[in-house]
């Protein structure tokens, strides 16, 4: 039987209650519980922690080529993205100066007095 007596954690953190959690660093520790303590004491050392999340890194599951590559669409859903409206406040500024420049304000008063 292969067992290890020191498995890998990876350590999960966030600064604040509403901020999402980053990825901090791996660690090597027998259980779960030695996992927590090292890294309670890695950030009272470091910086203001809100949450600690503890993962055995065996336990984490990442996408296999063939799932990467299902990822990929073969249909173009461009028209769903966005940047194709960035130029729109450029116009409408370009659009505002045009329709409210000097001379026709000041000619707005000629009108009244005719």
């Amino acid at each position: 039987m292969n067992t290890k007596f020191y498995q890998e954690f990876e350590v999960f953190s966030k600064r604040t209650t509403s901020s999402p959690f980053q990825h901090q660093f791996s660690l090597l520790a027998p259980n779960h519980e030695i996992a927590i303590v090292m890294a309670q004491e890695n950030f009272m050392r470091r910086e203001p922690v809100a949450d600690i999340w503890i993962v055995k890194r065996s336990d984490i599951r990442g996408l296999s080529f063939e799932e990467r590559n299902s990822l990929l669409r073969l249909d173009n859903k461009d028209y769903r993205l966005a940047k194709g409206y960035g130029y729109l406040k450029k116009k409408w500024r370009k659009y505002e100066q045009e329709m409210l420049d000097e001379k026709e304000i000041l000619s707005w008063g000629k009108e009244e007095k005719k």
